[in-house]
């Protein structure tokens, strides 16, 4: 057995649920939260997001079917989670979801939890221009060294799309740069 099988019925034994769900949240809170915080942009609201995501994998753990692995898994809840919050927000405020990013992203220089230079700044600002699952594609392959094939899983798209999506991505990113950078 491995240790995610064993963790996943650990997950789902009665008794052994709390100290299991310790060890899957230490295992897994900063990877998700830096997936997180790559859509929300904002510290505090990573932090709402992921809290979220951890209280529905804690709810829906009997649910896990184990045909992903389980972070695949997880991250897909924490996408889920994050996009759904973006576009509540953008809502909330009356903006296009990604004219929401765009306005987030010039907010990123003030933010006392963004350490980049100028030229993050930049690419933050880039990446905030692509569609959403340009976007979200360019994050999981780019920054979190996802392989296509996890993707794939995560975003229920094919590796082929992905890859598109991908290209597109960082033509686009280049390009914007250039311009900003010249």
């Amino acid at each position: 057995m491995t240790d995610e099988a064993i963790l996943i019925e650990q997950l789902k034994n009665v008794q052994t649920k709390e100290r299991a769900y310790v060890e899957l949240v230490s295992l897994y809170k900063e990877r998700l939260y830096w997936h997180i915080r790559k859509i929300v942009i904002s510290h505090s609201d990573a932090d709402d997001v992921l809290q979220n995501t951890f209280i529905k994998v804690f709810k829906n753990i009997d649910k896990f079917n184990q045909k992903s692995k389980l972070f695949s898994w997880m991250y897909r809840i924490a996408t889920n989670e994050a996009i759904t919050f973006i576009n509540k927000r953008a809502k909330q405020r009356n903006l296009d979801v990604s004219d929401y990013q765009l306005e987030l992203a010039s907010t990123l220089a003030d933010d006392d939890f963004f350490t980049g230079n100028e030229i993050q700044l930049i690419l933050q600002k880039a990446i905030a221009t692509l569609p959403k699952k340009q976007r979200l594609v360019f994050n999981m392959k780019y920054f979190d060294e996802l392989k296509y094939e996890e993707i794939s899983e995560i975003l229920s798209t094919s590796v082929g799309a992905l890859k598109s999506s991908y290209f597109h991505a960082v033509k686009k990113i280049e390009s914007y740069i250039k311009m900003k950078t010249n």
